[in-house]
């Protein structure tokens, strides 16, 4: 189990990856604080962990749901204070939560609509990363984990107030591993591109239905740009997550790791 024994802080919990951090985290023998704004998804991915734990035989599951707004710096000390009540220690912290912004042209834009994404994408990663810092710190180590967007790597049009923010974490992220690395933190990032899971269903669903084209025609027009021929599932892109976050790892810090199948491949 790649986190065995390990506490885990998982922000952003909700249909898609958020919940497939969640129960793989579980899966792979972490104790878990889950956390989102609202707490009926909190409820709900309580119940889909345990219940995805006990068909693999894993009866006892550790885990606290935490109601919580990053963009709330109060907020994110409750969820950490909790964690340190519960648990003791915080070894891995994944900052999964995420504003989307507007989706418009730029020329076009709702700054109002960008300034949200920021407050939560940034801001918000960065007030949850510094409540943990001190923790990490006085433990002798630990490991951070923000997840990116291929976005900001491959410019997608209505996507700009999105990238731009989750530009300005990666930015951040690389000042975080310099800082950090002396005090064995190690600070990553997962470039994440289409994932199948709930929101990108609905995504083509929504299309499906305004543009009068099957689902099947959509999601082949997008896969004939993967390499490996087909959308990843959330469920292996969180699998780049805990590699990221566990002891495998222990020599990577400031990397950017692209998860898209390929899509996006850098020179």
């Amino acid at each position: 189990m790649l986190l065995a024994n390990k506490v885990v802080i998982i922000s952003g919990i909700g249909p898609g990856l958020g919940v497939e951090l969640a129960i793989g985290a579980a899966l792979q023998g972490a104790k878990i604080a889950i956390a989102a704004r609202t707490a009926s998804k909190l409820d709900s991915a309580e119940i889909t962990v345990i219940e995805r734990c006990k068909e693999n035989n894993i009866v006892d599951v550790d885990i606290i749901k935490v109601p919580t707004d990053i963009a709330d710096k109060t907020q994110c000390k409750q969820l950490v204070d909790s964690t340190i009540e519960a648990f003791g220690r915080v070894d891995c912290l994944i900052n999964s939560a995420y504003n989307p912004g507007g989706f418009d042209l730029i020329e076009n834009a709702d700054l109002d609509a960008w300034r949200g994404a920021m407050d939560v994408n940034l801001f918000g990663t960065m007030n949850l990363i510094l409540e943990t810092i001190p923790y990490m710190k006085q433990q002798g180590g630990g490991s951070i984990v923000n997840v990116n967007t291929m976005a900001t790597r491959k410019p997608m049009a209505t996507q700009a107030g999105y990238a731009a923010s989750k530009a300005a974490l990666g930015s951040a992220t690389s000042y975080l591993a310099l800082e950090l690395g002396k005090y064995n933190i190690r600070v990553n990032s997962t470039y994440m591109g289409w994932m199948w899971g709930a929101p990108v269903e609905y995504y083509f669903s929504s299309r499906s239905k305004s543009e009068g084209v099957s689902m099947e025609s959509l999601k082949a027009e997008v896969e004939k740009n993967i390499p490996l021929g087909k959308i990843p599932t959330s469920e292996e892109c969180a699998k780049a997550v805990f590699f990221l976050a566990s002891d495998y790892a222990s020599a990577i810090t400031g990397s950017c790791l692209d998860v898209n199948g390929g899509e996006y491949l850098p020179h």
